[in-house]
């Protein structure tokens, strides 16, 4: 019982948030599984996500979200905005400049 969202997904949209997986668990060193520069991890046939053991847990999308919201989260990740802007691109509510 429980949920696993995985980067990308409606959920956690935010691939960039792979990066700090793989450092968590050293995927790479432990596992062998890297990361391409476009995030999409090597071997192909791996998979992640966050794992929720929880029966009450449930899965959420997040909706489209404004530029406040994308220049309040690029400052907090420390993440200039137009890359943030491209990463959530399918979620911005705005046309980037």
């Amino acid at each position: 019982v429980g949920i696993r969202p995985a980067p990308g997904y409606p959920s956690q949209p935010d691939h960039t948030e792979k990066s700090t997986m793989w450092s968590a668990i050293q995927a790479k060193e432990l596992a062998g599984i890297e990361l391409s520069e476009s995030l999409s991890m090597m071997p192909a046939a791996s998979v992640s996500a966050l794992v929720f053991a929880h029966p009450q847990s449930q899965y959420f999308a997040v909706g489209q979200i404004g530029k406040d919201q994308v220049e309040s989260y690029a400052s907090r990740k420390k993440m200039d905005l137009p890359i943030c802007e491209r990463w959530l691109s399918p979620i911005l509510n705005y046309e980037r400049d």
